[in-house]
């Protein structure tokens, strides 16, 4: 068996930023469109009002001041409201295959690697945007890399279940290194149309490269373990899938984009993750209180806030807990990645962090690291 490290991380950031002034500026006049179109059915009580925006409300419901997107003008159209994103033919590289590209060649290049070093790529993400063939084969070859590549899909655990497979591909030998990608095109199932969300997420692609220890760089973070858990929950959904056409259904049928009972899911999950990271810690002889850093699932301040509260027995400070929120939005599976990738740094040889992101399913995977 062979000791395992995360070598370095990759980040690709897409072209334009929707602010909170720009959305509700938007989905405001959706709104007022939509009342006036029903304004009968509303006086008589059959059909609610569509409830106006503000930025107050968005930030106190998630601390998001701004979020990233591939396309924005099909988003601010109050007239469409969705991203407007080009077909590319099949000779042409898919636009998430782009994005994972682009982040896995940031990654490469920061830990001084190329493709020939690399022998499997795992693109692990919320959403695919399509079956076959896999994402991960397609960015292998753009990026010339020789040996395998397949998809997963745990939502926004996505990630950290992708650096599990990584690992133990590592460590039992069948790969020397492997990259996990994550290009999350979360504008296209997003509802923008539903208050309770429309603010949530943003777009981005991140890459973790994992590699024999005895590879990587004198500054990279050696994986001491990682730990999975998954519990069925119907509290964040989507049914979005190649049978809807089939089962007659209509395309703008609201549970084919994403929905959640948001209360329901903070008060399950909360207790959830922390549990998780107290037990996976304690397995290693470690207490929350001697972890420097936590790189948590970045989808809502006051649940970060919470879970950071129930590990510590106090709130966690930014340096022990960094949210990169506000500025990039939900993005799902990337955004502990995002979270290690612009906070570790500072990290000192022997200190211990932990990954940690958690979502549908539901679904909860950690990776406990050590500072080479």
């Amino acid at each position: 068996m062979h000791r395992v490290a995360i070598s370095s991380t990759g980040l690709y950031i897409p072209p334009y930023i929707i602010s909170n002034e720009e959305l509700v500026a938007s989905f405001n006049t959706f709104a007022a469109q939509e009342n006036a179109v029903h304004a009968d059915a509303i006086a008589a009580g059959a059909r609610q009002p569509v409830p106006l925006s503000s930025t107050e409300f968005i930030e106190k419901a998630s601390g998001i001041k701004q979020r990233y997107v591939m396309e924005k003008s099909g988003i601010l159209d109050p007239q469409r409201m969705r991203p407007r994103l080009r077909v590319r033919p099949d000779s042409e590289i898919s636009l998430m295959a782009e994005i994972g590209v682009a982040a896995a060649r940031d990654a490469l290049a920061r830990a001084g690697k190329t493709a020939k070093d690399v022998d499997g790529v795992i693109c692990a993400c919320s959403n695919l945007q399509r079956a076959y063939p896999a994402i991960a084969v397609e960015i292998q070859a753009a990026l010339g890399i020789q040996g395998f590549g397949f998809d997963m899909n745990v939502a926004c655990s996505s990630a950290t279940f992708g650096i599990e497979m990584a690992v133990n591909a590592v460590k039992t030998g069948s790969a020397r290194a492997i990259l996990v990608v994550d290009p999350e095109v979360t504008s296209a199932h997003l509802a923008w149309q539903d208050r309770d969300c429309h603010f949530i997420f943003g777009d981005v692609g991140t890459a973790v490269l994992v590699e024999r220890l005895d590879s990587a760089s004198a500054g990279a973070f050696e994986v001491l373990g990682t730990r999975l858990l998954t519990s069925f929950s119907n509290t964040i959904r989507n049914n979005a899938g190649y049978m809807w056409r089939s089962e007659d259904r209509n395309p703008e049928d609201r549970d084919l984009l994403f929905y959640q009972e948001g209360r329901k899911v903070f008060k399950d999950v909360c207790p959830m993750a922390a549990e998780h990271m107290s037990s996976h810690l304690a397995a290693y002889g470690f207490a929350p209180a001697g972890v420097r850093r936590f790189w948590l699932h970045q989808a809502n301040l006051a649940m970060n806030q919470l879970i950071s509260r129930r590990l510590l027995g106090r709130d966690a400070t930014a340096d022990e807990a960094p949210v990169i929120l506000d500025e990039f939005a939900n993005t799902a599976s990337a955004g502990s990645i995002i979270a290690f990738h612009r906070h570790h740094d500072d990290m000192l040889a022997g200190e211990v962090g932990v990954i940690c992101s958690f979502g549908a399913g539901y679904s909860i995977g950690s990776a406990v690291l050590r500072r080479l």
